[in-house]
């Protein structure tokens, strides 16, 4: 079996969640999608699992963190380029996202962060690795 990852979700309003993150360019998998909860596709090995607050705590003990006043995770979206991060992300704020950082430049990346209504938080970025700084001398 090929390795996947899979990071699970808890959310308020299920409807609105899966049409977030389907305008940040998620799919839906039926296959593993019910009233309950959506498998939404980023590529052939990364998905997420949008959960009602109900299924999520079916599968822990722990309470539900409330992540949008506290921090559970950085979840980060790779893009092919700074136009396509662009596209995410416009697209994500007219889904009802918001943008809480300022984009970020390093020179060889180009970053931003947006959050769901539930507060997860997503770093959209494009990074060019011929930029990338190296520790070589100049001579």
């Amino acid at each position: 079996m090929t390795k996947q990852i899979f990071i699970n979700l808890a959310v308020k309003d299920l409807q609105k969640s899966t049409d977030f993150y389907t305008a940040l360019g998620f799919k839906i998998n039926p296959q593993f999608s019910d009233d309950a909860g959506k498998c939404m596709v980023w590529s052939e090995n990364i998905f997420v699992m949008i959960l009602t607050h109900e299924k999520f705590a079916s599968f822990t003990k722990k309470p539900i963190a409330d992540t949008k006043s506290k921090i559970a995770g950085l979840f980060s979206l790779s893009a092919e380029s700074v136009d396509e991060v662009n596209h995410i992300m416009s697209s994500g704020l007219k889904a009802g996202g918001i943008e809480p950082n300022e984009i970020r430049d390093y020179g060889f990346m180009v970053q931003r962060t947006i959050e769901d209504f539930d507060g997860h938080t997503w770093e959209v970025f494009f990074m060019d690795m011929s930029k990338f700084p190296t520790d070589e001398p100049t001579a």
